[in-house]
This record gives structure tokens, C-alpha cells and sequence, in this order.
């Protein structure tokens, strides 16, 4: 019996969504950039019932990205978004950032917003011009990845 198309499809588009290669200069240099700006960012961080300071935050997630990392799990700096700075590996629940007083907002939305005004500046292409990570939505032929935000109440 021959497995059908849209099985193999599955199965492929499965396999591709957890398997990652080693992040690329691009992605590692996005993704300190990113927690530099958490830890530089004086706001404070929303993590399992208790508010954490920036550079608490910052050194929480070091440590989950090299964890992932060593295990080939992050490819890009939206893969660290997702995998490492959204929500407790835990106990399932959003990480939530709170910057001067401010509305309080997901972790993934606010960092999101940042990296894309990262890329912005141009500062993440590395000076080879090697071009900057699309995200696995485009490794897997999938077209360019979106950025879905939303905001949040504690």
C-alpha cells in the first residue's frame, strides 16, 4: 500500500517543523542582541507567578536558549522566540513583560516587535552580507513567516 501525498506531505513538513540546524551567524547574532536588549531594558519579566528583574530574565533565558541550542532546536532568533523566551517549558504559561509602568504585554509580542526593529536598522546582516534568516516558515518552503502579537493581562 503507498502512503498518500498529503501523509508524505505531513510527515516531511513534521519532520522539518523540530529538526533545526545550528543557528547561523545571522541568527546568533540576532539572538544576543535580543538578550542584551532584555537585559539592558530595565523592564521587568512575568515568569510562573512571580515578576523578575531584566537581568534575571536575561540569564533565565541564556541558559533555556544554550539548552536548546546544544540540542539543535534553534535555527533562528524566532525559533528562540518560540521556543525559549514565549512561555515556561514548564508549566505551559506566557512569559509577560511589564516596561515603566506600562501596559503589560507577552514576552513573544514584545520581542518580536524588537527583533523586527533590529532588522530594521540593517545592524543584523553580518558584514559578509550574508543574508538574514527567514525563519523556518521559509526553510520549509512554507513562504515568509508572520508575526502574530497580542496583548496581555496579568
Amino acid at each position: 500500500m503507498k502512503p498518500s501525498l498529503a501523509w508524505t506531505l505531513t510527515l516531511a513538513l513534521s519532520y522539518c517543523s523540530v529538526v533545526h540546524a545550528a543557528p547561523s551567524a545571522t541568527a546568533r547574532i540576532e539572538i544576543n542582541y535580543l538578550l542584551g536588549y532584555v537585559e539592558q531594558s530595565g523592564c521587568r519579566f512575568y515568569r510562573n507567578g512571580t515578576w523578575y528583574d531584566a537581568g534575571q530574565a536575561q540569564a533565565h533565558l541564556r541558559q533555556k536558549y544554550d539548552y536548546l541550542a546544544a540540542r539543535n532546536r534553534i535555527g533562528t532568533a524566532e525559533d528562540f522566540i518560540e521556543l525559549a523566551a514565549t512561555k515556561s517549558s514548564m508549566s505551559g504559561k506566557a512569559y509577560a513583560i511589564e516596561c515603566n509602568g506600562g501596559p503589560i504585554e507577552t514576552a513573544n509580542q514584545w520581542l518580536r516587535e524588537a527583533l523586527a526593529r533590529y532588522r530594521a536598522s540593517g545592524r543584523s546582516t553580518p558584514a559578509d552580507g550574508t543574508p538574514r534568516p527567514t525563519g523556518l516558515r521559509q526553510a520549509c518552503g512554507l513562504g515568509g513567516a508572520t508575526m502574530v502579537g497580542t496583548s496581555m493581562t496579568v
